[in-house]
This record gives structure tokens, sequence and C-alpha cells, in this order.
């Protein structure tokens, strides 16, 4: 009798069933389905971590939504952790919940989690550059065995065998599913699953028929390349076959088993009790805890790193839950996204994409249309050739943006409960799909919620990432990225050794790093984010911290770089509403410090130590500016200190010219020296008694640095004048020295500023002099007012200003205004 023979007419009550499935298979899926119908177990067995067995019924809960994935992770180590993560196409879980229907006993029989999450534990890094513990080897091997890994992620949890030499055995092992459509004559091992089990008809007479071909195709690769060389799968397997006899003993039989198709053969493998007990004996144990936590389609496909993934997750929930006519509803959802992206696409455009798709397949020979063929035919008929929307089909249809949901009974960690509770009250809900959440921080709500993403940003639980704000740049708004992946869960279970809500684990946190901080600008850091995330009790640890290391620094560069970011904190406590009266103290002893020390630090420095010094010291001008603003009357006397530390980097000679022309600048800026005087000292550091690359590195200092140089020199013709007549006198042979220096000073400008002073360098500074002085405009704009271009724009300054009158004089007014 043959292996199909054998497995086709096999029933539970004489010997167990065995459905080797696909993991993530709509079509294996379907075919549990049916056999578990007509087979009427009286158990079912499903590969997974027998931990989670008390999980099960939750299963059955109303808000549990797939996709989800069952966590298991370390006592004492959270981030020491394992998924098995399950969709609503998944055969187990499609198992499971035909179990609970059917009110028949539903247990996992998978090596257990806590041996995997500790034997041969190796840390690598996924995707998003968290380390986590995998398998390689195994994972891969699971992704392809044509069932791949019903606990795929438990799988990756084991890292011993990811470092064992590669053999032949291993290479197949990879993807045992390209050997089998190989020799069916296919090139893409997917498009050969497709055809002969996704696309197979729904009447089939024998629901054991599909297992039974399964089961011969893996048992002769079994036979052929034996476990790939893997102990791992001989001790699974062996624990396995050991629930099962429980089972058999318990049940008297009918029992079915759902588990990957490449284990099949080793279940039905004859071994002794005693031999699979010796396999299992002694392997190492850690304490676990395992939960439901919700997953995505995204970290369902293999681009996302998942070892045992799909190329299409949602493309295959598609399939799973098509009633029927699953090509002609595919290509209505893809029309219905390229719509809402504003692209023109008519219900003639989803005919004609379903007849090509239709045609591609019969050209193709193959039983439906399949991913490849609807994905030609949206490409030329909905994108017209173009990749690029078709690239957003494929992540939001293809892929897919789907996140589970699971229920609030289901375990979880306090801090776990606490975020859920926040997240609630907040109404701050988490999604798959990327997208932007501005907050104004007058709100109540809103400032909760900036207070909550701080707060787990300082707990490693990235959730939102902070970016610019558009339309302000007011203290009291804030934009963020928000993204929830599935691994935050394990984050949030790390965090939870800190405390048991978000608050306190944040404070103990922001402590414990303030302690171990290495130098000062990280301690000053720490010290912002506290006021950020409103951390009243941890704040004045940092800050005690703060002094004591601010008190022992005495590199000034250090210091440079630690105040702006206590400033920053200043102006976030205001609108915050903080207590900021230490941290405004400890930001003006910081100044002070660096008022002393910085006119010595910048003597004698190199060309990149120069330019490192500058960028110190346009931040400790901002920073004094801001901390006069926020502090007392006293420091507001901060300025003129600071001003006064200018003029001696302007006139020192040991002081670099970027950082001499930096401050001649701040101080002109300021108010602080006037024209001519600046004027007079750029002469002085253009003389010929200079060496021209101390005198281009004064340009750079006092018109670089993107602040407004351009313009200065637009409307300031004589210090044009000046760095014009020094540029033409300078000698040949020291050109080809200066010009990077000035390339880079003034192709930072913007491109009409770049214009402007080239059209003013072209007239020459002598022929703008009558121009001013006649008062017929601004230098470089033409010799008098273009009435002309100036009425063209009245109309709008009339919208602008809301004025309703048309009378002469404010026409007149209004040419004036404009031109």
């Amino acid at each position: 009798m043959t292996g199909v023979e054998k497995a086709g007419s096999r029933r539970p009550g004489t010997e167990p069933l065995l459905l080797g499935v696909r993991h993530h298979g709509p079509g294996s899926a379907r075919a549990v389905r049916a056999a578990l119908d007509a087979a009427r177990p009286q158990v079912v067995l499903i590969e997974g971590p027998p931990e989670a067995d008390a999980l099960i019924p939750l299963a059955a809960d109303e808000d549990m939504r797939p996709p989800v994935a069952l966590l298991a992770h370390a006592v004492d180590d959270p981030g020491r952790s394992a998924f098995w993560p399950l969709a609503e196409f998944s055969p187990e879980w499609v198992a499971i919940r035909w179990a609970l229907e059917h009110e028949v006993p539903a247990r996992f029989i998978d090596l257990p989690a806590t041996h995997t999450l500790v034997w041969g534990r190796e840390t690598v890094t996924n995707p998003e550059g968290e380390a986590e513990a995998t398998d390689v080897a195994e994972a891969e091997v699971n992704d392809a065995d044509a069932g791949g890994a019903a606990v795929p992620e438990a799988d990756e949890a084991d890292a011993g065998d990811a470092a064992e030499p590669e053999t032949t055995d291993a290479d197949v092992r990879v993807d045992p599913l390209a050997v089998l459509a190989d020799a069916a004559g296919y090139d893409d091992p997917e498009r050969w699953w497709e055809d002969v089990v996704e696309h197979r008809g729904l009447g089939e007479r024998d629901a054991f028929a599909p297992f039974g071909v399964l089961e011969e195709a893996m048992g002769a690769l079994r036979e052929a390349y034996g476990s790939g060389g893997h102990e791992r799968d001989l001790v699974r397997e062996a624990y396995m076959r050991l629930q099962v006899r429980a089972a058999q003993r318990e049940f008297g039989g009918g029992v079915a088993v759902v588990c990957g198709a490449w284990h099949v053969p080793a279940l039905r493998q004859k071994a002794t009790v005693a031999a699979d007990r010796a396999l299992v004996k002694g392997l190492p144990k850690v304490k676990t805890d395992m939960t439901w936590v919700p997953w995505t389609y995204r970290r369902l496909a293999r681009a996302s790193g998942y070892g045992a993934g799909i190329d299409s997750p949602g493309w295959y929930g598609h399939l799973f839950a098509a009633p029927d006519r699953p090509v002609e509803r595919w290509m209505t959802k893809v029309a219905g996204l390229l719509r809402a992206e504003d692209r023109i696409v008519s219900s003639a455009h989803v005919i004609e994409a379903v007849r090509l798709a239709e045609t591609l397949a019969a050209m193709r020979g193959r039983p439906l249309a399949g991913l490849g063929e609807t994905t030609d035919a949206v490409r030329a008929v909905m994108c017209e050739g173009s990749d690029v929307p078709l690239a957003l089909v494929h992540d939001r249809l293809v892929v897919g943006d789907v996140l589970g949901e699971v229920p609030e009974a289901a375990p979880a960690v306090p801090l776990q409960r606490d975020l859920a509770r926040l997240q609630r009250r907040l109404r701050l809900k988490p999604e798959a799909l990327e997208r932007e959440l501005e907050l104004d921080l007058r709100k109540e709500t809103d400032a909760g919620r900036s207070r909550l993403l701080h707060r787990l940003r300082l707990l490693g639980v990235a959730w939102g990432e902070p970016t610019v704000s558009r339309g302000s740049t007011g203290t009291f708004r804030e934009t963020w990225r928000l993204r929830w992946e599935p691994e935050l869960s394990v984050r949030v279970a790390e965090a939870g050794v800190w405390g048991t809500t978000v608050l306190a684990a944040a404070t103990a946190k922001a402590e414990a790093d303030a302690t171990a901080a290495q130098g000062l600008a990280e301690v000053t850091g720490l010290a912002e984010r506290c006021l950020l995330a409103e951390l009243p009790d941890a704040l004045p640890a940092v800050m005690r911290i703060l002094a004591d290391r601010a008190a022992l620094d005495t590199d000034v560069g250090h210091l440079a770089q630690a105040l702006p970011a206590l400033v920053r904190s200043l102006r976030y406590g205001d609108v915050r509403g903080t207590d900021t009266g230490a941290l405004t103290e400890v930001a003006a002893g910081l100044a002070e410090r660096i008022f002393v020390g910085l006119p010595s630090a910048c003597a004698a420095l190199d060309a990149d130590a120069a330019q490192e010094m500058r960028d110190h010291v346009d931040a400790v001008h901002t920073a004094v500016g801001l901390l006069g603003e926020a502090g007392t009357p006293e420091h507001g006397g901060l300025r003129g200190r600071w001003h006064a530390v200018l003029r001696v980097l302007s006139a020192r000679d040991t002081v670099p010219g970027v950082i001499q022309g930096r401050a001649v600048r701040l101080l002109l800026d300021d108010g602080e020296l006037a024209q001519e005087e600046a004027a007079r000292l750029m002469g002085l550091a253009l003389s010929p008694g200079t060496a021209p690359a101390d005198a281009a590195a004064w340009i750079e200092g006092f018109v670089g640095g993107g602040g407004g140089g351009g313009m200065l020199l637009v409307h300031d013709e004589r210090l044009l004048g000046l760095v014009d007549g020094w540029l033409t006198r300078v000698p040949a042979e020291a050109f080809t020295d200066v010009l990077p220096l000035l390339r880079r000073t003034f192709s930072a400008y913007e491109p009409g500023v770049r214009r402007t002073l080239g059209e003013l360098v072209r007239r020459g500074p002598g022929q703008r002099g009558s121009t001013q002085a006649a008062g017929a405009g601004i230098p470089g704009f033409g010799p008098g007012l273009d009435a002309g271009r100036a009425a063209a724009v009245e109309p709008l300054v009339r919208l602008l200003l809301g004025l309703d009158g048309s009378g002469a004089d404010e026409s007149a007014g209004l040419v004036g205004v404009a031109g």
C-alpha cells in the first residue's frame, strides 16, 4: 500500500490523524477545517508550547482578533523572549477555533518554551536594530517546509543551530519547497504551492487526501536528507511523540495532530518511549511567562526578518476570507486603494484587469490567476505600467497593515495593563500603519499624550518618534510619528522590571540612567527628557548628579555641549508649568564657567577644532539668549558678560579667524557693534598683511553658517565691497587654498541670495552708491520702482489685508508696499 493510500485511509480511532500543514497557508487552513469536520476527533493536538494551553480558551473571546501571537519570556530576563504568530488563515488558529466551537480539548505539544528560551540561545539583531534571540537555521527550515513552522518564533528563540557549519542537508532544509517545486518543473516554490494547494477546488470528496500527498512528499525528503543535521528537530519530534502517546492513552483514540508537514514522517516513525525520553532528558530550563499579544501582517512577511514568514500575508488573508470570485474581489480592493490615493480608476479598469489576469493564468497553464497574474494585470491596466503605484498596492494590500487585538482578560505584566489603561484614557490606539500625530501641549489631553510618549521613549519603548512640527516652531506644539510594532510588547515586558506603572518605571529608569551616565552632556540630555516626560520625582536626583558632574568637568567643549540641552529644558518647563528653578541655577552656573574658560580654550586650535568650537560658540550664544529670557534679572545679566567674552574673542590674535569672524557677527546681530565698526574689523582681517587662508576663515565665520550672512552682504554695500576687493587681490598661488573655504561659505546660501550677490558683484559696488543715495530702490534690484510689477500684486495684498476700499490714495500706498 502506498503512502498516499495509508494516509488517505487512516481515521482517528486507529492511529493518530496527522495533518501536516504549511504555516500561514490558507489552503492548509481550509484543508484542516475540512479534515476535522470529517474526522470529528476527541482531542486536537497542535504544534506549539504546552505552557500556552491555559490561554487557548481566550481564542474564543469576542475581543480576540488575529493576527495575534503567543509571547513567552523569561521571568527574570524579559528580553529573552519568543513569539508564536497566528493569523486567521493559519492552520493552527483554525484548529484552535474548531476545537473551541465543538467543545473538544485542544493542547499544544511542541517542546516547552521553558527549554526553547534557554537552549543554545544566541543574540542577533533584527531589521529594526533590536536584539532578539533567534535560530536562523531553524526559522529558515520552517519557513519553507510546506508546513513552515507551527511556532516559528519559538524556533527563532533557539540560536545554537545557527552557528553550525553548513552542510548539504542544511542547504536543502533552507527551502524544501524549492526541491519539490523543482521536481514538479516549477522555478518558483510559491507559485508551485499556489497551484497545488491554494488553488485546489473546495469540493474534494476525500478531505484527507491532501495531507496524504504532502506526507508522502515530506517522507521522501526526510529519507533523502534526514533531519538536515540539526539536533533540535530530533528533540522536538521526540517530545511531540511522547505527547501524542499520552493523548492516545487518555482518549483511547480519536487524536488529531496539526503540525508542520516536515515533522509528519518523524511523528509517524516507530520509536520507543525510552528512546524519546532519553532525547528530552536533562534539557536546560528557565522560568517563563506566556500571554497573547497583538501581531501584524507586516511582521508575518519575510521582508520583516521573521524567518518563518510569508511573502504576501494580505493576499493570503484575502484568499482565505473571500467566499467566491477571489480575483474579482481583489481587483475591487486594489481599485478602492488607488482611488483613495487620487488615481483615476474606473469599473472598466477592474473588468479589464480581471480579464487580463485570467488570460495570463490560462497562457501560463495555471488553474487560477495567482498573485503574479493579478500583479501583472494591475501594473498594466490600473498603474499604466508604473511600479510606483504598484509599490503602494504591494505595501498596503499584498503585505497589509492589519494589527490584531487581544482581550483585556489576557495575562499581562502590570506595566502593560497600566499602559493599556493610559492608551484608552488618552484615546491613543496602537496602530500598525505609520501616522503623524500633532499635539498642542496647551490642551490637557495632548499634554497627557506627550507625557506618555516621552516616558515610553525613556523606557526604550519606541512607539513614537518626535519629528519636526509643520507650521509652528513654538514649544507648545509637538509632532510625533507613531507606529506600533509587535516587538514593543517585549520592550514593555522588559521595562516592567523598573515599576508597575509607566510613571514609576520611567522615574526609576531615569534615576538609574543618570547614575550610569558617562559624560556631562549625557546627564543634561537626560534632564531634558525628564522635563519632557514630566518626572518630578526623578528630576531632583538627576539635577544633583548634573551639578556634581558640572563641578568636576573642566572641558569647555563638554560644558558648551551641555548648556543648550539645559536651556531647552527651561523652555519646555515653561509650557508644561514645571518648576525649573533648580535647573535655571545650574544652567546659569554652567554659563559662567563657559565665559571664564572659553577665550583660553579657543587659542591655538587647528582648522577642524576651530570649526567645532565655532559651533559651540553659536550654541552658547543661543542658549544665553534663551536663559536671559527664562531666568531672573541677574540671569538676564548673562547677556552683558557674554558680549564681553565675544569682544575678547573678536580682538585676540591667537583666536582662529573663523571664531573671530563669528564673534564679530554675533555682536553685530545683537546691536552691540555698529556697522562701521564691523566694516573696520573686516577691513583689518582682510588686509594684505593677513594670510589668505586666515582671511577666508574670518569671512566664513562672519557670513557663514546659514545665519543670514548672505542677506547681510546683499544689504550692506561696504561689507560686500570689502570681500570683493580682498578676493580680487588674493595671489594666484594662494587662491586654490582659499577657494574651498569660500565655496563652502557661499554654497550654503539660498539660490535667490546667491543670484542677487552675483548681480551685485557684476554691477560693481561703485555703481550702486548713487542709486541708493537717490533713494531709488534697494541695491541690486534695478534703478527704480517697477510700477507695473508692483501693481500686479495689488489684488493679492488687498486680499491678505482684508481691504475693501479702492481709493486712489489707498492704491498708491499698496503699490508702495508691493514695491
